[in-house]
């Protein structure tokens, strides 16, 4: 467009764009490379992909459970059994752990790097799967000695580090439920989204540090402890300047060594529960199970994200927030996940 009033082209530079060799050197491009050899289903390009992915469900889904190789226990009879909604039915009779697919077992990846910690509070800190599968068997197994079994609900009042993945995947391999809080929220909010579940463990931190001061949290602590009248243990972790009051310390439900298994269950047994924001009334509970959500992330993670062994996720975010539940699914793919506490813009924004 060129005269009076025309508008200058805006556009900026184009940042990136396909390599020409995606189909193979991309998660996305090694899979149409599968579904044509072993399902004998061909796509010119991404939309013909999606398309088909939201007209043949079974088709689709069963594809993503056999590309990826699920670990399956038990069986499943049939990939969608019921349509209904609310309340269809996805891989019945199959029995998993996500956190089986999450944490692997094999030897081929004990010093490859799981997770990468910076934080505000304390140094850098970096394990590897094999360091990261020692310390959720301990977990598990502290946890176990709490009594905690299948069904049981363990919540968090805790930050974006290590030790949170450890409690949540220990928490996955015994078949217990997991929901979490990030420390910045105030104990009412906390209690509106916890109290629904009637929480049997609640691990918490005393306090953190934001920026170049601590933020102490033993009164709201407390009051969350108060107003959850089930609850019987809570585990306290050390972190920065004090610990949470009246706690069995993090390093006494680490303390004994054990071997990592995990407890198959059914393809919708409840893996977490995340919370609405709560702007409309009371926050609401939104539960997801092991099996879906592992086919869900492994699909996105994957053949979205472009995600595979040696590469690094961040995402900067809070436990209260659902992108930590996909943070730490990085490792189903063997990449790392990068996480952040404090404020990533301070001292400066570089």
């Amino acid at each position: 467009m060129t005269g009076p009033g025309a508008v200058a082209d805006q556009r900026g530079a184009v940042l990136w764009t396909p390599p020409a060799n995606a189909r193979q050197s991309t998660e996305i491009g090694r899979y149409l490379t599968w579904l044509e050899r072993e399902r004998g289903r061909a796509f010119a390009g991404y939309d013909e992909l999606w398309s088909w992915s939201v007209e043949d469900l079974e088709g689709f889904w069963g594809s993503i459970w056999d590309y990826f190789q699920i670990r399956a226990h038990k069986p499943y009879e049939r990939v969608l059994s019921s349509r209904a909604m609310p309340g269809a039915r996805w891989f019945e009779g199959a029995e998993l752990n996500y956190a089986e697919h999450l944490l692997g077992s094999g030897e081929e990846d004990a010093d490859a790097s799981a997770v990468v910690a910076h934080s505000q509070t304390r140094d850098p800190i970096e394990l590897t799967f094999g360091e990261l599968r020692d310390q959720v068997a301990r977990a598990r197994a502290g946890l176990a000695r709490l009594g905690i079994r299948p069904g049981d609900r363990v919540v968090a009042y805790m930050p974006n580090i290590p030790e949170t993945l450890v409690a949540f995947a220990a928490t996955a391999s015994l078949g217990a439920i997991w929901a979490s809080c990030a420390p910045e929220l105030g104990a009412r909010s906390v209690v509106d989204r916890l109290a629904q579940l009637d929480p049997t463990v609640l691990l918490t931190v005393g306090g953190y540090g934001f920026r170049d001061r601590w933020i102490d949290r033993r009164e709201e602590v407390r009051e969350i402890r108060a107003r959850l009248p089930r609850l019987r243990h809570v585990i306290g972790l050390q972190y920065g300047e004090r610990g949470a009051d009246n706690a069995v310390s993090w390093d006494e439900l680490v303390a004994e060594p054990a071997r990592l298994v995990f407890e198959p269950v059914a393809f919708d047994h409840p893996l977490y529960v995340l919370f609405s924001s709560g702007t409309t009334g009371p926050p609401k509970a939104i539960v997801h199970g092991h099996g879906g959500i592992l086919l869900e992330h492994l699909k996105s993670h994957s053949l979205s994200w472009d995600l595979g062994p040696g590469d690094r996720l961040q995402w900067f975010t809070t436990t209260s927030w659902m992108m930590w539940n996909s943070l730490v699914s990085a490792l189903l793919r063997r990449a790392s996940a990068v996480m952040i506490d404090g404020d990533p813009t301070w001292p400066t924004l570089d």
